[in-house]
């Protein structure tokens, strides 16, 4: 299972007013993630970067069965959940903001998706909802506009185009406000123009 190991930066919280969770890819490091902050406007903001034991939030594809990446799975999200419920003591939901990459970006979206909610944005750097399938009874709430990024590669090693565009129906179905952008052939990464669109939800 995944302990609260959380890696902070930015500001105390009680100064920004605004959260960023920061959340990993497989094989990363929370270090690694809150290092990608030189490329966007946080310098307002308090920077939170959960740490997945062992590296990895879930041992297998997010295109398995969500019960063959189990408790895992349900661990990273309970976590987040976790992290979450200590921010709003402090400020209000609609000023957390969530990124992720890889993995990460299918974590975020995956715990997003489950309880929708206003937040401040969230940010995902190639990645959809997790399953063998689209399971659209686990996704409940109401984004009330949230606005949302996606970008992905065509094609991506580890997340199908499919993926991503099935993702954003879901989203939209649920009153977030998305900004989808596929990018020909740039590989499984984040480039310039993906951290100007992050930076456009971030202020």
């Amino acid at each position: 299972m995944h302990q609260k190991n959380i890696l902070t930066a930015g500001k105390k919280l009680e100064e920004s007013g605004r959260a960023l969770i920061m959340i990993h890819g497989r094989g990363s490091t929370a270090k690694n993630i809150l290092s990608i902050s030189s490329y966007l406007n946080v310098d307002e903001y308090t920077l939170i970067a959960p740490q997945a034991t062992n590296n990895t939030w879930y041992p297998y594809s997010f295109l398995e069965p969500p019960a063959h990446n189990e408790p895992w799975l349900s661990s990273a999200i309970a976590i987040l959940g976790e992290i979450v419920h200590d921010i709003v003591k402090t400020i209000e939901k609609r000023n957390i903001y969530f990124l992720g990459f890889s993995q990460g970006a299918c974590l975020t979206l995956e715990f997003a998706a489950r309880k929708a909610e206003q937040y401040g944005g969230c940010i995902a750097f190639t990645g959809g909802l997790i399953g063998d399938k689209i399971y659209s009874e686990n996704y409940k709430g109401d984004f009330k506009n949230t606005p949302v990024f996606i970008g992905t590669s065509d094609p991506d090693p580890h997340v199908p185009v499919q993926r991503v565009h099935d993702t954003v129906k879901v989203l939209k179905s649920m009153n977030a406000s998305v900004t989808e952008k596929i990018y020909e052939r740039i590989g499984h990464t984040i480039i310039q123009d993906e951290f100007d669109h992050a930076n456009k939800i971030l202020g």
